[in-house]
C-alpha cells in the first residue's frame, strides 16, 4: 500500500496529466490539500515537493504552486531535474564518549551521497523534545530518527507522523502501544547473558543493582527483565533489597552527584553482603566507583562493578568491565530504514542488535565470605 503523501501525489499528477489543471494553473495549497484529504500539512507538503522535483509543478514563494510547461513530456523533464537530497532530523537525549558519539559518526558516514542531517538534543526533557521536533518539522525535514525522552510519552507531532506514515525511526528505545520502527540494543539479552550471568559465573550471588530513578524507558525496563530472567534461570530468588533505584543520574547537577554518591554508600552499608554492583548506565558506575572508594573499599577485590557502555580507553588505563553496544550498526540500520521509508517502502520493524561483554579491571572472582563493613 502506498503512503498517504504518494496517494496525494498520484491524485494531483493525474489531474495535471488529464488536463484538469492546465499549464500555468495554480494547484491547491498545502493547507487546502490537508483539509481535503484530512491529513497533516507535513504530508501534503511532501506530495507537492515530489511533484516539484519531478517537474510537474513549480512553486512561487508567497504565491503558490503552479503547473509547469511541457508536462506532457515528463520523461525528458525527469531526466533533466536534479533530485534533491532528503533532509533528516536526528534527535538524541544526549551523547558522549560512553554512548552516542559512535552512533552519530556512523549515521553521518552513511548519509554521504544519500541525505543531509540536522542534529539536536532533548536532554531527556519532554517539553524540550516537543520543541525540537516542531522546529525540525517547520524547517522542512523529510524524516526523523529519534531517541525518545520517555517510553510512556510521545508528542502530538510524533503521533501525527505515525498516522500519516511520515518517515520515523526510533533508536535505543521504543514507544509502548505505538506501531513504529525501532532499532536498539537487545538490552534484555545483554543484561541477562553478558551482564548478570557474568557476575554469577564469577561467584557473586549478592549483587546490588543500581537503577536510575527515572527508569520508565523501555531500555531500562528490558535490562531489568534480563536480570530477573537470569536469576530465575539459576533457580535463585530475586532479592529486591539489594536493588537501588534512587539515583538521579544520568544528568545530575554537582549537588545531585554528591547526593547520589551518598545514596550508593548508604545502600552498600545497609547491605554489607553485596560483593558486586551492576550499574544499568555508565554514569551510575562512575558514581558507584566513587562511593566504594569513599567507604575505604577496593575495586574489584572488595566489590566488583559492571555496567553498560564505557568510554574507549587504552590498555594502560583503568577500565570498567562493561557491555558494549554496537552503535555503528544501530546508526547504519536506523538510517537505511529511514531512507526506505522516505522512498515509500513502509514497514514496521523491531530491530534488536547484540551487545558484547568487554572485560575490564573492575570485576574478579568472588572470594569474600563475609561482609566488608562493620555497620
Amino acid at each position: 500500500m502506498k503512503s498517504l503523501y504518494e496517494q496525494i501525489y498520484e491524485s494531483i499528477k493525474q489531474d495535471i496529466v488529464s488536463a484538469k489543471y492546465k499549464v500555468g494553473d495554480q494547484v491547491p495549497s498545502e493547507k487546502e490539500l490537508s483539509e481535503y484529504f484530512n491529513v497533516s500539512t507535513i504530508t501534503t507538503k511532501k506530495a507537492l515537493e515530489k511533484l516539484t522535483n519531478e517537474g510537474y509543478v513549480y512553486r512561487k514563494r508567497g504565491k503558490g504552486t503552479f503547473v509547469s510547461k511541457n508536462t506532457l513530456d515528463m520523461g525528458n523533464v525527469k531526466n533533466n531535474v536534479k533530485m534533491k537530497k532528503p533532509l533528516f532530523g536526528l534527535v538524541l537525549t544526549t551523547f558522549d564518549d560512553s554512548f552516542g558519539n559512535k552512533l552519530i559518526a556512523s549515521i553521518e558516514e552513511a548519509s554521504h551521497d544519500n541525505c543531509c542531517i540536522i542534529l539536536r538534543r532533548s536532554l531527556s526533557i519532554p517539553n524540550r523534545e516537543d520543541k525540537v521536533i516542531k522546529e525540525l518539522l517547520e524547517y522542512g525535514i523529510d524524516g526523523l530518527i529519534i531517541s525518545p525522552a520517555k517510553a510512556e510519552h510521545y508528542s502530538l507531532e510524533i503521533l501525527k507522523m505515525v498516522v500519516n506514515q511520515f518517515p520515523l525511526v526510533l533508536i535505543d528505545r521504543s514507544f509502548k502501544g505505538l506501531a513504529t520502527t525501532s532499532v536498539s540494543t537487545d538490552n534484555k539479552q545483554a543484561a541477562k547473558k553478558g551482564g548478570i550471568n557474568h557476575l554469577l559465573d564469577l561467584g557473586h550471588e549478592n549483587i546490588g543493582i543500581l537503577i536510575p530513578k527515572d527508569n520508565g524507558t523501555t531500555t531500562i525496563e528490558d535490562r531489568i527483565k534480563g536480570i530477573v530472567e537470569a536469576i530465575a534461570d539459576r533457580k535463585m530468588i530475586v532479592n529486591h533489597d539489594l536493588w537501588c533505584s534512587e539515583i538521579k543520574s544520568p544528568y545530575p547537577t554537582h549537588e545531585d552527584t554528591k547526593k547520589d554518591i551518598e545514596v550508593i554508600k548508604n545502600h552498600i552499608k545497609n547491605n554489607p553482603e553485596i560483593t558486586a554492583l551492576f550499574a544499568l548506565e555508565y554514569n551510575i558506575a562512575v558514581l558507584a566507583k566513587q562511593a566504594v572508594e569513599q567507604l575505604g573499599l577496593k575495586i574489584p577485590e572488595d566489590i566488583s562493578i559492571l555496567c553498560f557502555d564505557s568510554p574507549p580507553r587504552n590498555a594502560l588505563e583503568w577500565n570498567f568491565t562493561h557491555l558494549q553496544q554496537n552503535e555503528e550498526e544501530i546508526g547504519q540500520l536506523a538510517l537505511s530504514n529511514l531512507l526506505e521509508m522516505y522512498n515509500g517502502n513502509f514497514s514496521i520493524d523491531d530491530i534488536r542488535v547484540s551487545a558484547h561483554l568487554v572485560e575490564g579491571n573492575t570485576t574478579v572472582k568472588n572470594n569474600v565470605t563475609s561482609g566488608h563493613l562493620n555497620v
